[in-house]
């Protein structure tokens, strides 16, 4: 963590040496200084942070860190106190004057700071010299060879299980070893991915070990790579194994030998017998890159299996038209307590008195071997007669997994991956630890955080948006992040932790005062913390005298109402330097007005408040890059609003009456909007006059709009402001009222080239001519359209080249819906709701060729069964919900031998629901 904290300081300064350069006077080349010094040893800290058991070098860490903190903070103080803007004219020259004469004592005081920081970096980078003499340049080898080692035990435990004591291997051992063994035309490899502890060494060395693979190939060899390997050291691994095996001696020159001589041994070595090698712990694709080389280049019967944490190194090394990627799942609920109760109880069985608290204990593990090894390993060394002892390790999981030593091993390969990460990615995950266990985290929402904290490092010419999502998307390629759900399209929607991954997160997080999580039993923090996290918030904390540092606030659920009193004794004095705020769910009626005072706030999240109105203080939060306040009872926003400049994100929209099928409600906003040209995200806007319409055009940054209350007049203007957003990716539009229609049909039409998702709730004379254009769109949602049948909607429709996922709501009056032959070739996700006229699907062969799921909800008058359903092969789900009865009888009653039951037998899951009690309820065939 002190590599991240330096690396976020150096940016910091640089972007302020270079914006602020009058405001610090003097100050000028002490903060030069100490950019210099922490960059100097920046290289060495990612060093210093693997060496986790040098006292030594983690107490200067840890100096390091504070340091950088320190000067994070004092940084932020002086932009608070000297940086802010003031008003013109007269008012805002008498507010020029009497800041600067009562700031001089704050300056004074802020100069005595950087002073005395200044010379801690000294000090600390005396010790820098000293300790990189003692353990960088000069112990490097020793070092990463010592590294090496320790990764090599842990590897090594997992060799020498038994395979009678393995569980779940049997499938993945034959589905691999029929990979290697099939299609002898050409060099195949096989990568074998997934994260830390899912036994992915174990069962690639049962591969390796069977007698089958063992016969088909004439050289065998196993390379463990691991992340500080050495190139010259693994050929000449792989020489020793090679002559090993046919028991000859190796080259003596071999020795003295640079790495072009020892590669062409190893080719010549290799280049007319049939080999197989196994590449294990694989860090990165230059890894991998490297050794492919030493390689011979035409060996057509040969094999490489490697194994690896990274999905990009799985990927990269199979780019052959047989290669073949497997990815490791965890053990089903099964296998889980199978292996469990074999590693705790040396049988199948498990004491009655222990079986609840016993899967409660193996829900943490979710299905990871290598943490129920560990945990059973621990558990049987326990009396099974006392059930507090076990309900113990339960409640203290997160102690078992730090310091007590039990479960150090699985400690170790989870923190290899961590170790691993680059600095600025470190931060990202280690914030996660805020979260509740089990807690689906939404990725919009994590991600405007992980910018607003400034974990999100600017590069010209690409969004902070589109880099952050590329930080989430490096974290799951590294096995670090798990993906919980995704929408419709395959678009990443929710994302969560492993839960020992998490507990050693949190435990990471403690230890350097970077997160604290308080809860009823825990409620007090280190007195430095940066970011807070509340669980079952209760209204007799502690004291808040240690809020200072805070940049993030964050609160899950409530065991007493949040009240606008608590919160203004919490804010006031306090956290001054806050980033984030978030009070979602709070019983708020208003916004206390300390919140206005937070001059680095940046997101504001009022999500499901009781908040009303947006005072005019709200203009005085320039700083703020998101305001979230949707599912309040908020419905205009004051004109101070439009001086919010560096706002990214302004989402709206209330907690209205959502029976109204065409309403949808929304905010309004002054005129004035397009001013927020910073804007990417725009939700639920009232656009119930052109002049608010036309303002919409003026945004061209924006990659979100929701639009509410169009007026059937305005259409055409939309179309002209739309034809600017160029960088569109999400588009809603709903119009005013019942029975209004969307006139969308113009000469005008946009090129939203980037557009991915389009919702159109309102009537429509028929499908507009610019949506069928849309090349890249993957989500489609048509509500209340009321197309008629001689439209052609399908048919136009079904030449969306990239869509995926269609739903139509009460959009289609016509009697039959004919999918026709070559339509919607990437569809997977269809749903037909509400269509009272409808009597008649037909789907023609060769049609929708890739659905997956089929939805038909509410359309009475359907009798049979969607006709040339067998044509949809790839079909796993069919759902009818609250179709015609004599529908729902007939499917409930098929008979087997009947034609319309085999027209779908071919489908894995069919459905019968029903709406009863505000939740569906049915039945699967």
């Amino acid at each position: 963590m002190a590599e991240s904290a330096a690396g976020f300081l150096i940016n910091q300064l640089s972007t302020l040496l270079s914006q602020e350069i009058t405001l610090f006077g003097g100050l000028k080349s002490d903060f030069q200084f100490i950019k210099a010094e922490l960059g100097s040893m920046k290289a060495f800290l990612r060093e210093a942070e693997a060496k986790e058991d040098n006292s030594q070098l983690q107490e200067w860490l840890k100096q390091v860190r504070e340091v950088a903190y320190d000067t994070e903070d004092v940084l932020d103080d002086f932009t608070f106190r000297f940086a802010r803007g003031y008003k013109d004219g007269f008012c805002g020259k008498v507010g020029k004057i009497y800041n600067s004469i009562k700031n001089l004592k704050a300056r004074h005081q802020i100069s005595l700071e950087i002073k005395d920081i200044k010379g801690r970096v000294g000090e600390i980078s005396t010790r820098h010299q000293r300790y990189e003499s003692l353990y960088g340049t000069q112990e490097r080898g020793f070092s990463s060879s010592r590294q090496a080692n320790v990764d090599f035990d842990i590897r090594a435990q997992s060799l020498l299980i038994e395979e009678a004591q393995l569980v779940g291997i049997d499938k993945p051992k034959a589905e691999l070893i029929s990979k290697i063994l099939s299609d002898h035309s050409q060099l195949k490899v096989v990568s074998v991915v997934g994260m830390g502890g899912l036994g992915k060494t174990t069962l690639v060395k049962k591969v390796y070990d069977d007698a089958a693979v063992k016969k088909q190939f004439q050289s065998h060899a196993w390379i463990t790579v691991s992340q500080n390997f050495q190139l010259r050291d693994i050929i000449k691994n792989l020489i020793q194994q090679l002559y090993n095996e046919i028991r000859q001696p190796i080259p003596p020159e071999a020795e003295s030998m640079d790495v072009l001589t020892l590669s062409q041994i190893v080719k010549d070595f290799l280049q007319e017998i049939r080999y197989i090698l196994v590449l294990d712990d694989v860090w990165s694709i230059d890894a991998w890159e490297a050794i492919k080389c030493v390689l011979p280049d035409c060996n057509i019967t040969s094999r490489v299996v490697l194994t690896t944490r990274i999905a990009d190194v799985a990927s990269a090394s199979c780019l052959g038209s047989l290669d073949f990627i497997y990815k490791m799942k965890p053990l089903t609920d099964k296998e889980s307590w199978t292996l469990f109760c074999n590693r705790t109880f040396q049988s199948n069985d498990c004491p009655p008195n222990l079986e609840e608290v016993a899967k409660k204990i193996l829900k943490k593990c979710e299905g990871l071997p290598l943490a129920i090894v560990a945990i059973g390993g621990v558990l049987a060394l326990k009396d099974m007669e006392k059930t507090d002892e076990w309900e113990m390790i339960l409640h203290g999981f997160g102690g078992e997994a730090d310091g007590s030593g039990k479960l150090d091993r699985i400690k170790r390969v989870l923190l290899l991956s961590y170790n691993a990460l680059p600095y600025y990615l470190k931060s990202c995950l280690l914030y996660l630890s805020i979260y509740p266990e089990d807690y689906s985290i939404y990725v919009d929402v994590i991600l405007l955080k992980w910018i607003a904290l400034g974990f999100v490092e600017e590069k010209g010419g690409i969004t902070s948006t589109d880099i952050a999502m590329r930080y989430m998307k490096e974290l799951i390629n590294r096995s670090l992040i798990q993906v919980k759900s995704t929408s419709t399209d395959g678009t990443l929607a929710t994302c969560g932790l492993h839960d020992f991954l998490r507990e050693i997160i949190v435990s990471k997080s403690k230890e350097q005062s970077f997160t604290t999580v308080a809860t009823r039993c825990y409620t007090r923090w280190p007195e430095k913390v940066r970011h807070l996290a509340i669980h079952n918030f209760t209204d007799n904390p502690q004291e808040f005298s240690s809020l200072k540092c805070l940049r993030s606030v964050v609160i899950f659920g409530y065991e007493d109402p949040l009240t606008t009193t608590f919160l203004s004794k919490f804010l006031y004095g306090g956290p001054k330097l806050l980033k984030v705020l978030e009070l979602d769910g709070a019983k708020l009626d208003s916004i206390p007005k300390q919140v206005f005072k937070l001059f680095h706030l940046r997101y504001l999240s009022l999500n499901g408040t009781g908040v009303k109105i947006i005072p005019k203080s709200i203009g005085k939060l320039q700083s703020l890059k998101v305001i979230d306040l949707r599912g309040t009872n908020v419905t205009e926003l004051p004109a101070e609003i439009l001086n919010l400049r560096k706002l990214r994100s302004l989402l709206l929209g209330g907690r209205g009456d959502y029976s109204n099928e065409y309403a949808v409600w929304g905010c309004k906003c002054p005129l004035g909007i397009g001013k927020l040209i910073c804007l990417e995200d725009l939700l639920r806007i009232e656009a119930d006059s052109d002049k608010i319409v036309r303002e919409i055009g003026k945004l061209m940054q924006l990659r979100r709009l929701t639009i509410t209350k169009l007026r059937r007049e305005d259409g055409k203007e939309l179309l002209s402001s739309l034809l600017r957003l160029t960088n569109l990716r999400e588009l809603s539009i709903s119009c005013i009222k019942e029975g209004e229609t969307l006139d969308l049909q113009h000469s005008v039409s946009p090129k939203l080239g980037f557009l991915t998702r389009l919702m159109l709730k309102g009537c429509l004379e028929r499908v507009p001519q610019w949506v069928t254009s849309l090349q890249s769109l993957r989500t489609l949602r048509l509500f209340n359209s009321r197309l008629g049948e001689d439209e052609n909607a399908m048919g136009s429709l079904g030449h969306l080249p990239n869509l995926v996922s269609l739903t139509l709501y009460r959009a289609y009056e016509g009697e039959t819906i004919c999918f026709k032959v070559g339509g919607f070739q990437k569809l997977q996700d269809l749903e037909l709701g509400q269509l009272t006229r409808l009597k008649w699907v037909r789907v023609e062969e060769e049609s929708m060729p890739s659905l997956r799921k089929l939805r038909l909800g509410g359309c009475k008058l359907m009798q049979e069964l969607p006709s040339g359903i067998q044509n949809l092969t790839r079909l796993e789900y069919l759902g009818f919900y609250e179709m015609s009865d004599e529908l729902m009888h007939k499917v409930l009653n098929l008979d087997k031998r009947s034609e319309d039951y085999q027209t779908i037998s071919h489908i894995p899951q069919v459905f019968i629901g029903h709406w009863i009690d505000d939740r569906w309820e049915g039945t699967f065939l």
